[in-house]
C-alpha cells in the first residue's frame, strides 16, 4: 500500500509541477518579433533539469504498478 501511495504521490505531484511551470511561464513571443521560433536551437530539453518532473511521474508510475503487482 505504501508502495500505490507513494507512486501515486509522485505522478500526482509531478502533473501539478509541469501545470504550474506552464502556467506562470509567460509569454512564448517576444513583443517586437514576429514569430515563435527561438532564436538558435539547443538540447537543453534533453538535460535532466529540464526533465526531472516527468523522471519522477516515470518512477510514480513503476512505483505504482510494483504496488499492484504485489
Amino acid at each position: 500500500m505504501v508502495l500505490i501511495g507513494l507512486g501515486a504521490l509522485l505522478v500526482l505531484g509531478g502533473i501539478l509541477y509541469m501545470a504550474r511551470a506552464t502556467i506562470w511561464r509567460g509569454s512564448l513571443s517576444r513583443p517586437t518579433g514576429d514569430t515563435l521560433e527561438p532564436t538558435r536551437r539547443g538540447v537543453g530539453f534533453l538535460g535532466v533539469g529540464a526533465n526531472w518532473p516527468g523522471i519522477l511521474m516515470a518512477i510514480g508510475a513503476i512505483l505504482l504498478m510494483l504496488g499492484a503487482g504485489l
